[in-house]
């Protein structure tokens, strides 16, 4: 029979896998971040295609419509998989959802109408205020803790985001407060009060493994955006959802990849503070770049480079103060 000696010398080992096992946990979001924002980055770029033959609300609502049945799908397959019970809805995930989902489609719609007035890079670089606006949101909200150290690695990283995509205009002169720029800003905004509702909607769900609370977070959302942006669209432009639908070819892939891009950001939003999940989103200006230099053939100039510089060292203070 083990001594009371015994037993208690057990319990630092089994303390230590715990917190093993926590860390890992812990860790985990980083990877499934970074995929999020590259899925995020593909996501963008073929709504900009999808522009050319559908009007900016008709674009939009390609990302939400498409992606409902196939969340759906995914939750119905995950429950019969796994014979886990689906968690029970709750009136926080339903209001919180609504608030982010209805948010999200906002900030997309202004994201789509900046592609027709801005680059690709310079459109999405208005949103990049997003982290600073997530971190104000998830401290208001949520009672987020934000270290002054993180804050500063945020701001880092901002910088950079500006530096890389906010061009000169006609007379060499920065132009960034202009009526699109504000109108990026708040974009941003709405996608960091977005994120912010997502991660409480999410975390409302007390039972459930942390992929299965995801999933049925990001069912109940495409599915009540799909529902409010065909109904906008009915009353604004009656056209354009049949339009939608003989597009199927090219939005059914925008729908699926923005399925994929969302689930990995509810994953990751239901294991780390939001303001830190965008905060390393922002690695999606590598992809940015990366498309410029690889796929376009577009030249990068020295403040570029200086820019992307200044947003790995904000990921990578991000990352190390976070931990």
């Amino acid at each position: 029979m083990p001594s009371a000696e015994s037993g208690s010398t057990s319990l630092p080992c089994f303390d230590k896998s715990i917190w093993l096992l926590s860390k890992r946990r812990m860790e985990i979001w980083i990877p499934i971040t970074i995929a999020a924002a590259f899925l995020q980055n593909l996501r963008s770029a073929l709504q900009k295609k999808l522009r050319a033959t559908l009007s900016t609300w008709g674009a939009t609502a390609a990302r939400f419509v498409y992606a409902a049945p196939l969340a759906l799908a995914l939750l119905g397959g995950l429950l019969l998989t796994t014979g886990a019970k689906a968690p029970p809805l709750n009136i926080t995930l339903m209001l919180s959802g609504m608030a982010g989902g209805l948010a999200q489609i906002l900030a997309t719609g202004m994201l789509i109408h900046l592609f027709s007035h801005k680059n690709f890079t310079v459109a999405t670089a208005f949103t990049k205020t997003e982290p600073i606006q997530t971190a104000l949101f998830g401290i208001v909200l949520l009672g987020d803790h934000v270290s002054l150290a993180v804050a500063l690695a945020i701001l880092i990283s901002l910088v950079g985001v500006i530096l890389i995509s906010i061009p000169a205009d006609a007379e060499g002169r920065r132009s960034f407060l202009d009526r699109k720029a504000l109108i990026g800003i708040a974009a941003g905004g709405l996608f960091g009060l977005s994120a912010v509702a997502y991660r409480g909607a999410s975390l409302s769900l007390a039972d459930g493994s942390v992929f299965l609370r995801a999933t049925m977070t990001l069912a109940f959302v495409t599915s009540f955006q799909a529902v409010a942006i065909l109904a906008f669209l009915r009353l604004r432009e009656p056209g354009e959802t049949l339009r939608l639908l003989a597009s199927w070819r090219s939005a059914a892939w925008v729908g699926l990849v923005g399925m994929l891009g969302s689930l990995a950001w509810f994953t990751a939003f239901t294991l780390q503070n939001a303001a830190l999940v965008r905060a390393l989103g922002q690695v999606e200006v590598f992809f940015m770049i990366g498309a410029s230099i690889f796929v376009f053939r577009e030249r990068v100039t020295a403040r570029e480079i200086f820019g992307v510089l200044l947003v790995a060292a904000g990921i990578v203070g991000l990352v190390l103060w976070s931990a």
